[in-house]
């Protein structure tokens, strides 16, 4: 495979990052090994200047700068719902057709296309603080940490959208996992959940559609965690002592919120998993609180 160069503008920004990391995520039989390289907003690279790196100019693709395929600052390709990473979106999908029902690669795209055209102007409370914690705001605060290096904020960005593409695959696939195989039950604080699944994000997904108590059996690991709404009249402690008597071997943890009973999680490696099915569990969460 043929060496690439892939050029961006200094500072680059989520739309910068963005590109990049399509082609090189989505278009990798050409570009998971290529070089990155930082021009001035707008410019082409000299061929002196890829000549320095090792490259010729038909080795160099421009992203979010230089006028080309994938910059969108000129007439013909501007508009509000396109940006760079929406440019290399499309080429990505025209190779591999069926990155087109990836759901969570279109949200993905469609956020940094809002953030290039500043949509973030049109959110509640637009001014909120809450906001700079957000993807396009951590990689710009890179330019305050660490001035004029380029290479740093691109690759932190990277590892962004890396993250927030595993997240997002996580959390659609949560949806669909409570569409299909969530068990629900009626408590007298209202209506509960039980998954036997070894997505995690079940949990908060369910809590937020409403759900007031969660509980997940891990289908693999056979660790058990039981969460509540904050907003949900329930404390877990009943039902922790209850547990108790039911599984002697199983290591429990009771949070002092009240919301959590947790037999296993990422953050404690050491925990036996509870021998009890889920519906030996909802036996017992019922026996608390129908």
């Amino acid at each position: 495979m043929d060496r690439k160069l892939i050029v961006t503008h200094h500072a680059p920004d989520l739309d910068a990052v963005g590109s990049v990391w399509m082609l090189k995520r989505f278009d990798a039989q050409d570009f998971a090994d290529s070089h990155l390289a930082f021009v001035n907003p707008g410019e082409q690279i000299s061929l002196a200047e890829a000549e320095e790196q090792g490259f010729q100019l038909h080795e160099v693709t421009h992203v979010d700068t230089g006028l080309g395929e994938f910059d969108h600052h000129q007439p013909e390709q501007a508009g509000p719902n396109i940006c760079a990473t929406s440019l290399v979106y499309d080429h990505a999908c025209q190779i591999h057709p069926e990155l087109s029902e990836d759901k969570a690669l279109k949200i993905i795209v469609k956020y940094i296309t809002e953030i290039d055209h500043f949509g973030e102007i049109f959110w509640p409370n637009a001014n909120d603080t809450k906001y700079h914690f957000m993807i396009h705001e951590l990689i710009r605060g890179l330019e305050y940490l660490e001035p004029h290096n380029d290479e740093s904020q691109m690759q932190f960005g990277l590892t962004c959208l890396d993250s927030v593409y595993a997240v997002l695959t996580q959390h659609l696939k949560a949806e669909e996992i409570i569409e299909e195989k969530g068990e629900k039950f009626k408590l007298s604080f209202g209506e509960a959940l039980a998954l036997d699944t070894r997505n995690d994000d079940t949990l908060k997904v369910a809590q937020k559609m409403g759900y007031v108590l969660v509980v997940r059996k891990d289908t693999k690991l056979g660790n058990i965690r039981i969460k509540v709404r904050p907003d949900a009249p329930i404390d877990l402690k009943p039902l922790y002592e209850k547990v108790l008597k039911n599984d002697k071997t199983g290591t429990w943890f009771y949070h002092a919120s009240g919301k959590m009973l947790i037999n296993g999680s990422v953050k404690h490696r050491s925990q036996t998993p509870s021998p009890l099915s889920l519906t030996q569990i909802v036996d017992l969460i019922k026996e608390v609180y129908e």
